[in-house]
């Protein structure tokens, strides 16, 4: 068994914005795996200025791994604790390697091009216009559920365009979800929620920084819409401390990343206490190509979960890796008459 490593730097069609600034580029890495005849690939989605192994050693830890491959998987994992996206990485990596084909990781009716995945449509950052224009073309699209990047430009500006969303569309026709990705500072939190809910939101991601526990608590305690908790979850591994975090905040959803929060077992250890604490989740992914976006999406589906997910990123890119997925009327296919093109090794 051989292993390989490849940098890739993922092109935005258009400079995407979000509170925390303005993304042109995604930095990604691939991870091949050779054994035999069989190859496995996947991808450690990287996501600087965010994930908890963004650290100068993150390359040095990639190619310890593929220098250790032959190790147990396991123990592998285990080892890459701190290393989230890796883990992500290697789990698609050695299910590809064992599946006849590399990239039908979890067969299902999702594979087989027989069922979609419903997801949200994704509006980012910018001026009023530049929101306007893209709430409109997720609305033509056929999307359902529009998720919103909100605190980066003037909170009326925003409060008015939710405003003439409501005022052409119900909550019954149009589902708004908003994602502040730690915007609000702590003292005006709640007040800003009580605005929000005026437009009957589904919920808001992240309203406050993560890391302000007893601050967010109280917030879940006394909002007037339903919080979910996004960043919060980053950097938590064990858990005991998991299952402490959902006990003091008592989110009403939690929002799971693969790549940030440890892959799929990672994301199932986050799903099943939050299930115990009648905490709804839904699954996003974190800006990845569409090797990890195809792994994602298919584990996704096996979950049975009907809630919208946050699984259409893959068109934000002009030099994606040509795929089977596709958008069409708010939900994601898998279009199987489609090949995969990977000529990154």
């Amino acid at each position: 068994m051989k292993a390989f490593y490849q940098k890739y730097i993922l092109n935005f069609k258009q400079a995407s914005g979000t509170s925390r600034g303005v993304l042109r580029t995604k930095e990604t890495f691939f991870l091949k795996i050779n054994q035999g005849s069989k190859t496995g690939y996947g991808e450690c989605g990287l996501f600087r200025g965010l994930s908890f192994d963004d650290r100068p050693d993150y390359e040095a830890k990639l190619q310890w791994v593929c220098n250790n491959i032959t190790n147990n998987i396991n123990e592998l994992l285990n080892e890459l604790i701190e290393f989230p996206s890796i883990q992500f990485g290697l789990e698609q990596a050695i299910i590809s390697l064992k599946n006849e084909n590399s990239f039908e990781l979890f067969p299902s009716k999702f594979t087989e091009s027989k069922d979609a995945i419903n997801i949200n449509g994704l509006i980012w950052m910018g001026s009023e216009a530049f929101m306007t224009e893209q709430i409109q073309e997720k609305l033509k699209a056929g999307f359902s559920t529009i998720k919103m990047k909100i605190g980066a430009i003037d909170f009326k500006t925003e409060i008015s365009l939710l405003k003439s969303i409501r005022k052409n569309f119900s909550s019954k026709e149009i589902e708004l979800r908003v994602d502040a990705n730690g915007a609000f500072n702590p003292n005006e939190a709640l007040e800003k929620l009580k605005r929000l809910s005026d437009f009957e939101i589904h919920s808001i991601e992240q309203p406050i920084k993560q890391g302000q526990i007893n601050e967010m608590a109280n917030l879940c305690s006394k909002t007037p819409l339903p919080i979910a908790l996004d960043e919060e979850l980053i950097g938590v591994f064990d858990v005991t401390k998991k299952k402490e975090l959902l006990q003091i905040i008592n989110p009403q959803y939690i929002i799971l990343k693969p790549s940030l929060v440890g892959g799929i077992k990672g994301s199932e250890e986050w799903i099943n206490l939050a299930e115990k604490q009648e905490i709804g989740w839904w699954i996003t992914s974190a800006l990845e190509s569409n090797i990890g976006l195809n792994a994602i999406a298919q584990w996704t589906y096996t979950l049975n979960n009907t809630m919208p997910q946050g699984l259409g990123t893959g068109s934000l890119f002009t030099n994606n890796i040509e795929s089977p997925l596709e958008v069409e009327n708010g939900h994601l296919h898998y279009n199987n008459r489609k090949k995969w093109s990977i000529n990154i090794f």
